[in-house]
């Protein structure tokens, strides 16, 4: 659900008191006030806000749907995933990219289409393409825009004991960051999504026979790449498993009001390899990953404070995503959902009914001594499933704008009886009120050991 992260994506919405800077600015520095926020703030837009709601089930279109939906207030291209080096140590990484509009199109001032044609890719300055002059209406500044950008890079190091974790904004303006879907591309400055030019893999030239003609594989292998301070990820993925709509055909309903919804769809088992960057050495790695967008103009309804997400890999082949939205009195919400993905990439609906979910331990971050949960035991008593799920490090909190938890984890446990193990990542939001302690400043990050 991201799940920015699924979920917690629309976080990029504490940039909104900067619209007159970033909509009047003609230049100048990207450096921004201290901002504090909760989820359940940014997560439950109004719902006269001018912008497009995930209201019912749609077709999904690719490559278009890869590539962004400015009609929509926000979205997040979010990826995860464990990974090994040569030596067995292990390494959990995240790389999300969010984009949020500041206001919706066609509102008094905002871009409405392009007249004429396909628009130009989010990010993309119509004044500045060679032979294109400004469309009528547009702003005077190539620097003004409708959309701001955020990325979160994280780096966990097992062995270490130590998770590193960056953050940047920009406003998808003159190149800085944006957003296209064919060829696919996010960026935020040197961060970034790629995917291959000609589509060869969408045509089926590297795909396992079991994958081919299954729908958007078009931007694999992906590419992504980011460095923050000599800690960094450059990786290719690769599908295992078709794409999965998640909820109902990939409406992925969070509150009971029409439009409390995304639009959700995700590959949940990736081929993972490259290498990271520690300290300035390069450290090859393999293993696998995650890959969840969603996109939507709000999610939470009143009373809700969050959620816990679980994104588990299974060594028999099988993958579990489920997610619990909280209420205040930290109760469940019983529109909490999820999925169970066979080896073949065939999908079970998990209502909340269908799973029970344990905490087992917590964790007090040394900031303010938020409690978080850190154990858990995940069951699916329908299909003989019991799980143990530990975090590999329990301080993988991340102290950026926004405070949560992400973090890679380990899982024991059974199936009808049968030991298995797994991996995967957990995030945890609306447990901290708002943002932790932040320079002034465009980008921040943070090294933390135990």
């Amino acid at each position: 659900m991201s799940r920015f992260l699924s979920i917690l994506a629309t976080v990029i919405v504490v940039l909104a008191g900067l619209a007159y800077l970033l909509l009047r600015s003609a230049g100048g520095g990207d450096r921004l006030p201290r901002a504090s926020l909760s989820v359940a703030d940014v997560l439950g837009g109004p719902a006269d806000s001018g912008f497009a709601r995930a209201l019912e089930p749609r077709p999904f279109e690719f490559p278009a749907d890869h590539g962004p939906h400015p009609d929509f207030r926000t979205e997040w291209w979010y990826l995860t995933g464990n990974l090994q080096d040569p030596g067995g140590r292990r390494y959990g990484f995240q790389l999300t990219l969010f984009r949020s509009a500041l206001r919706a199109r066609g509102a008094a001032g905002g871009r409405g289409p392009s007249p004429g044609g396909e628009p130009p890719a989010l990010g993309e300055s119509p004044s500045l393409r060679p032979g294109h002059p400004a469309p009528p209406g547009a702003p005077e500044s190539p620097w003004s825009t409708d959309h701001v950008y955020m990325g979160h890079l994280a780096v966990t190091d097992s062995a270490g004991g130590r998770i590193h974790a960056f953050e940047r904004f920009s406003r998808g303006a003159v190149g800085l960051s944006g957003a296209s879907a064919d060829p696919f591309r996010v960026w935020l400055e040197d961060w970034e999504l790629t995917g291959p030019r000609d589509g060869r893999m969408g045509a089926g030239g590297d795909l396992p026979e079991s994958l081919r003609g299954s729908p958007g594989l078009g931007i694999f292998p992906l590419k992504l790449r980011a460095v923050e301070e000599g800690v960094g990820v450059d990786l290719s993925l690769t599908p295992a498993k078709p794409l999965v709509l998640q909820g109902e055909a990939g409406l992925s309903q969070k509150g009971p009001e029409d439009g409390n919804a995304s639009f959700y769809y995700a590959f949940t088992r990736l081929a993972a390899s490259g290498s990271l960057l520690l300290g300035g050495d390069t450290v090859p790695v393999r293993g696998s990953a995650w890959m969840d967008r969603e996109w939507s103009t709000s999610a939470l309804s009143p009373g809700q404070v969050g959620w816990d997400w679980f994104a588990l890999q299974l060594e028999d082949g099988y993958d579990l995503m489920y997610y619990q939205l909280r209420w205040e009195d930290g109760s469940a919400d019983p529109l909490s959902k999820g999925s169970l993905v066979d080896p073949e990439g065939r999908t079970v609906a998990l209502a909340s009914g269908d799973v029970r979910l344990d905490v087992l331990d917590r964790w007090s971050s040394p900031s303010d001594g938020t409690a978080y949960p850190s154990r858990w035991r995940l069951s699916v008593p329908s299909r003989g499933l019991s799980l143990e799920v530990t975090p590999l490090l329990p301080h993988q909190e991340l102290e950026l704008t926004f405070r949560y938890w992400e973090g890679a984890v380990r899982v024991t446990g059974t199936r009808e009886g049968r030991a298995l193990e797994g991996r995967g990542y957990v995030e945890l939001t609306g447990y901290s009120d708002g943002a932790g302690s932040r320079p002034d400043g465009r980008r921040i990050g943070r090294t933390g050991a135990g």
